[in-house]
């Protein structure tokens, strides 16, 4: 399926995630409800056109068509990771240190003395596959002032921002990392030259490390800033110290960026369909019109169940297809079963009208005497239609959650 990158819907961190304003003006307004990034090529509009459509005609089955080429579509991005810091700090030294190469090794980063890194320069790493590992020009390299910097250097089109630091964590460090919590970036805030501290510090290893993370982050907290991960390493030995747990944290971190949000997004989607969906068939229930749906009957709460199920792809047979195509037999059989209203009230074809008149009669031969009272049918009609058509609704939305949970790749957590 081919992916338009025009414009993409940004991505949500969990189901239950309301879609609010957009002040950015990287986003527009789609379907005025979601809203569309320019620059990603993660959700297409065509592509959320096309889910929509599907839930709304309840085809389930094209909605694990769908999404299964989303994924591959998101596992085959590239993640593009930012090393800034003030000039001499070793950004170039790091990003050789962080790919396992040396200083002098073919298409590494180049570390002379001198500002050396004049416009960004992007690198690839085995260790990272489908990652650039982006040097950009120190702090006062190009710009003036930091605004400009920040303008220049692009920061919108990176995941994931490394800022580094050594000797001290400067005005300019602070206000990168408040930048990039205000463009709600992923930042890592990495010292590098540790050996050089340990070298000349008259402090013990333990007591050195913890004064240097205790000051980064009493100058970011004094700024408002939420402390991110801090690692504390030596470029000249990539072994030791915070450098395995940066890896670590930074092979999780590029699976979550793959896939952040991908699951509550599409949920999104999907759950406004539905939502649109229930408005539309409720009006119809007002307006006692449900027989345009093919309901006969509508006093007949089976009949109507089985129609809204068929309307929205949760009948047997519809189930049967979909865990099929998940080639998963079973992953959907629980959904398949009998909603409780019609288990509770429809019993061999009752009416609901009969249900109602039946019971009411129960309640009273008790009491040996008979109570003449008002009871609006039309009303109490349209109340269990529209609870039957909530029930369905809910167990729509409870399989496509199973659909969106078992077709995307999520990060492993731990």
């Amino acid at each position: 399926m081919a992916m338009s990158p025009s414009k993409v819907a940004p991505l949500l961190t969990n189901m239950e995630e309301t879609v609010g304003s957009v002040e950015n003006k990287d986003f527009t307004c789609f379907l005025e409800s979601i809203p569309i990034h320019k620059n990603s090529s993660i959700l297409s509009v065509e592509v959320v056109k096309n889910i929509e459509a599907a839930v709304k005609d309840g085809k389930l089955g094209e909605v694990v068509s769908i999404v299964k080429d989303i994924n591959q579509e998101v596992s085959r991005s590239t993640v593009k990771i930012a090393v800034t810091g003030d000039s001499g700090n070793g950004m170039s030294s790091f990003i050789n240190a962080l790919r396992l190469i040396g200083h002098k090794e073919e298409d590494s980063a180049p570390t002379e003395v001198v500002r050396t890194t004049q416009k960004p320069a992007c690198y690839f790493s085995s260790s990272f596959p489908k990652v650039d590992l982006c040097d950009l020009p120190g702090t006062g390299v190009t710009a003036q002032s930091m605004e400009n910097y920040l303008e220049e250097m692009e920061f919108d089109k990176y995941d994931l921002i490394i800022i580094i630091a050594s000797e001290q964590f400067s005005s300019n460090h602070v206000k990168l990392a408040k930048a990039m919590q205000r463009m709600r970036k992923r930042f890592y805030v990495v010292w590098t030259k540790l050996d050089r501290d340990l070298g000349t510090s008259a402090h013990s290893e333990p007591q050195l490390l913890r004064s240097i993370q205790e000051s980064i982050q009493e100058n970011l907290q004094k700024e408002g800033v939420k402390v991110p991960p801090i690692f504390l390493v030596s470029s000249i030995d990539p072994s030791s110290h915070d450098f395995p747990k940066l890896r670590d944290t930074l092979k999780k971190d590029i699976s979550s960026i793959r896939h952040d949000g991908l699951l509550g997004t599409l949920f999104q989607i999907c759950k406004k369909t539905i939502n649109e969906k229930v408005e539309s068939i409720s009006r119809s229930i007002d307006e006692d019109n449900l027989k345009g749906f093919g309901i006969s009957n509508p006093d007949n709460l089976g009949e109507c169940q089985k129609v809204f199920q068929e309307m929205f792809g949760v009948d047997e047979r519809s189930l049967h297809q979909v865990a099929l195509n998940m080639s998963q037999p079973d992953a959907c059989s629980r959904y398949a079963m009998p909603s409780q209203v019609t288990q509770r009230d429809q019993q061999d074809g009752w009416t609901v009208s009969e249900l109602y008149h039946s019971r009411t009669q129960y309640f009273f031969t008790s009491l040996n005497y008979y109570i003449s009272c008002y009871f609006d049918s039309r009303r109490h009609r349209h109340m269990q239609q529209k609870h039957m058509l909530d029930e369905v609704a809910m167990q729509t939305k409870k399989t496509l959650w199973e659909i969106l949970e078992n077709n995307i790749i999520l990060p492993q957590k731990g």
